[in-house]
């Protein structure tokens, strides 16, 4: 069971940003680069992961310059507390899907190769790291493809869409306000704290 309706019903890919970038968001629009965790926490990882990139995947397709969205949610997804869900519109053909865990696999050795510690993480990102990066890459496809192969609705492929455009704000809809560790729909949020 998914959280959403599928997207043929909403034309809608969800995004998820902190309460504090939400003022910015909803007036501004979103840009790849439009948070301070995009420079402190993926810049290098994004970019690790661009360059392992396959010759069949278009040159449009920068993961290093993509805004990141889910096709869908679990009904039952534990979302960070303090942040918001968002509806995005976005235009299928500058948006790529790929398999979001083989890239999360790869993501705690590469912090913790810099501390000694942790180091020998190095060679782990130069064998194993590598060939996850490859079927990362194998096993995506364009936003519009997976429309017809639904790649999202596999067991086991768990669907993040590079969306390789600005989002403005227009196309922007606020779908929940997770508060501590309740969801809320704006709605009933404003029921709660705004009277």
């Amino acid at each position: 069971m998914y959280l959403f309706d599928d997207y043929f019903n909403t034309n809608k890919v969800y995004h998820i940003i902190s309460l504090h970038d939400l003022k910015t968001a909803i007036t501004k629009g979103i840009s790849y680069d439009d948070k301070i965790t995009f420079n402190t926490k993926y810049k290098g990882f994004h970019s690790a992961i661009q360059y392992e990139k396959l010759d069949k995947v278009p040159q449009w397709v920068k993961r290093d310059k993509a805004i990141f969205a889910s096709i869908n949610y679990p009904q039952k997804n534990h979302f960070h507390p303090d942040s918001v869900v968002l509806g995005l519109k976005i235009d299928p053909e500058k948006c790529w899907v790929a398999n979001e865990d083989l890239a999360n696999k790869i993501y705690a050795p590469f912090v913790l190769k810099s501390i000694m510690e942790y180091n020998d993480a190095e060679s782990y990102m130069n064998t194993k790291a590598k060939d996850l990066l490859k079927e990362y890459w194998e096993t995506s496809l364009s936003f519009v493809d997976n429309l017809n192969y639904r790649y999202d609705l596999r067991k086991d492929y768990n669907a993040e869409v590079l969306v390789l455009h600005p989002i403005l704000p227009i196309n922007i809809d606020v779908e929940y306000i997770i508060s501590g560790h309740h969801v809320f729909k704006p709605e009933e949020w404003k029921e709660k704290f705004c009277h």
